[in-house]
This record gives structure tokens, C-alpha cells and sequence, in this order.
């Protein structure tokens, strides 16, 4: 009879394929691998995961866990838009940082083909329906623009931080920075996070009306 893992095992076995899916993709990330890093046999593996599929998403499911946590405790507190988007982009640069495997296996789905679906509705579900409520909330209040659609502001926002989330994680998106911001730009989060911030607050709060070049167009 097997002996059952604990939870401090099974954490480890999730960190390896993690690891393993960043390094190597999903087609090519090897169970076996994942099981001799882990040091437990492949019957154990499949012992508490049906297949690799199920072990993806296990991990998949790890990686989001701790983001979910953080983003929901944040935009649960009053304060205003811009704070909590400040925090959040420090909080995803050094979470990129600090679990840039958790980053790179992400990256990994954004090139899948199959289950994109699935995966999609996966990781997306829970950040769509929050940032999207959100931003709904805050036009309410009147603390952002209200000439926008909050679904699609959503959208674009994710986009804004994923991006920057590959950019201190997955070597290109690292190269591709730098050319922009400077050899030193991944040293001074600070200064990114004042960019992004400066960036985001035109976006959030400035109006179509309220541009003097587009007072004779508006979108």
C-alpha cells in the first residue's frame, strides 16, 4: 500500500512540474522527469493525477492561487483606483521576479492550441470578473472616466500587466524592455512602476471631451 504523500510532498511534486512545464513546454515536458525531480516513482504521480492534463491544470491552479488571494484582499479595501494600481503592479513585479517559473509556464499556454478554451477560462475567469467589477465600481463612485466600456478597459489593463509580468520573467520579453527603457530598466522598479502608473492615470481618468485635439472627433 502506498503511503500517502503530505502536503508539503505534494507542493513539491506541483513546484517540479511547474519547472519542468517552463522549461520545456507542455508537449514536451517529460512525467518521468517530473517524477525523479520530485524523487517519487511515475505509479505515484499518476496516483494522484489521472494524466498529464490533470497534472497541468494542478499546476495551473498552484500558480494562480496565491494571485488570486492577493488581488481579492486588495481591491476588497476603500481606496482609491490608483492606489490600488499602484500596488498592484509593485506586487506583480516582484511576484514575477520571485516566480518567474509560475510566469514562463504561463507563457507556455499563451502558445497552446488545445484546451486554449479551458486554459483561457481557467486563469482568465477569476482576474475578468474582478478587474471588470472593479472599474465598474470606480466609474460608479465617480473615481474614473465613465465614457468607457469596463469589460474591454478590463481587458486592455490585464493585457498592460501580463505584459509587464513577461517582461522580468521570459528572457525575450527581458531583451525587449531593455531596447525601450534602458540596459538598467529591470533594476529600478520604482521608476517602472511611476511609468506604468503615469500611463494608466490618463487612461483611467481623462475623458475624450476633455482633450483639446478631440473636442472636434470624439470615440
Amino acid at each position: 500500500m502506498l503511503k500517502k504523500l503530505t502536503e508539503e510532498k505534494l507542493s513539491e511534486i506541483l513546484e517540479c512540474g511547474i519547472s519542468e512545464f517552463a522549461e520545456h513546454g507542455f508537449e514536451s515536458a517529460s512525467m518521468k522527469s517530473i517524477a525523479q525531480k520530485a524523487e517519487i516513482s511515475v505509479g505515484v504521480l499518476y496516483k494522484y493525477y489521472a494524466d498529464k492534463d490533470a497534472f497541468i491544470m494542478a499546476c495551473v491552479r498552484r500558480c494562480l492561487d496565491g494571485l488570486e488571494s492577493f488581488l481579492t484582499d486588495m481591491t476588497a479595501t476603500e481606496d482609491k483606483p490608483l492606489n490600488y494600481v499602484r500596488s498592484m503592479i509593485g506586487t506583480l513585479l516582484y511576484y514575477s521576479r520571485e516566480h518567474g517559473d509560475y510566469i514562463r509556464m504561463y507563457h507556455r499556454i499563451t502558445q497552446m492550441n488545445e484546451c486554449s478554451a479551458e486554459l483561457a477560462r481557467e486563469i482568465e475567469g477569476f482576474t475578468s470578473k474582478l478587474y471588470s467589477e472593479f472599474l465598474a465600481k470606480a466609474q460608479e463612485s465617480g473615481d474614473i472616466r465613465r465614457d468607457i466600456d469596463p469589460g474591454l478597459f478590463a481587458f486592455f489593463f490585464d493585457n498592460l500587466l501580463m505584459m509587464m509580468q513577461f517582461s522580468y520573467a521570459c528572457p525575450y520579453y527581458m531583451e525587449r524592455i531593455k531596447l525601450y527603457g534602458g540596459s538598467d530598466v529591470l533594476e529600478n522598479d520604482e521608476y517602472v512602476t511611476r511609468q506604468l502608473l503615469k500611463f494608466m492615470e490618463s487612461a483611467f481618468t481623462l475623458e475624450s471631451a476633455d482633450i483639446p485635439h478631440r473636442k472636434e472627433e470624439q470615440i
